[in-house]
């Protein structure tokens, strides 16, 4: 059976606490992420990495991304906000999507091979340690919020970890063992997450209460 009810408004004093700490954390988001990004897309262009070029590109992603919910938390209705800033998060998963695939192709029918990257193995294991922990804060403020682009945001980072697992192994077996293909293929999971992310993000997945149920288009429904 399904019931419609309304969902509980927050106290205004308690929505200002969280909209600030969304504000704090995508600012330190974006922070770390030019700095990520700038680093994987230079050791990733010495070293012909197609997973570490992604993974640059990834962190671009993610500046996007928590600017659109830095711009949609500066207005003094967010929720209004929600759909466009839900949008950009999802059309920038599907580019970083479709750059990583034709990347990671080429690699893999031999146009170029990737080589050992020291740099990147490193940066990896950094975001591996402090993108976790970034998606968690927001996440948990995001749902306190009931906001489906910061969670969706949150998501993002979360990507960020798992694109940092699959990159350190990919280059630690092309460092270690000599197997080129796998950065490409490391390079592929990447894409494969992002195309899963962007379309939740799309759809307005990543929140159980409806975008449209945020927005006031209409009222929120709960299973019973």
């Amino acid at each position: 059976m399904t019931a419609t009810t309304t969902a509980s408004p927050l106290d205004p004093t308690r929505r200002g606490v969280l909209q600030r700490r969304i504000r704090l954390v995508v600012a330190i988001t974006i922070g770390y992420n030019v700095i990520e990004a700038g680093i994987a897309l230079a050791a990733g262009t010495v070293a012909s990495s197609a997973a570490l070029v992604g993974f640059g590109l990834d962190s671009i992603v993610e500046v996007l991304s928590a600017a659109a919910i830095a711009w949609q938390f500066a207005a003094p209705d967010p929720e209004k906000r929600e759909k466009a800033a839900l949008r950009v998060i999802a059309l920038s998963f599907f580019a970083l999507a479709a750059y990583v695939s034709v990347d990671a192709a080429l690699s893999l029918f031999g146009v170029r091979e990737a080589e050992h990257s020291p740099v990147g193995i490193a940066l990896a294991a950094v975001s591996l340690v402090i993108m976790p922990v970034l998606s968690w804060f927001e996440r948990r403020t995001g749902r306190e919020l009931g906001s489906a682009s910061a969670i969706a945001d949150s998501k993002q980072t979360l990507l960020c970890s798992y694109l940092s697992a699959a990159l350190l192994a990919g280059l630690l077996l092309n460092s270690l063992l000599g197997w080129a293909w796998a950065d490409s293929i490391a390079a592929l999971v990447i894409a494969g997450f992002a195309v899963k992310e962007g379309l939740e993000a799309w759809r307005g997945e990543a929140c159980p209460v409806p975008v449209s149920a945020l927005t006031g288009e209409r009222p929120a429904e709960t299973g019973d």
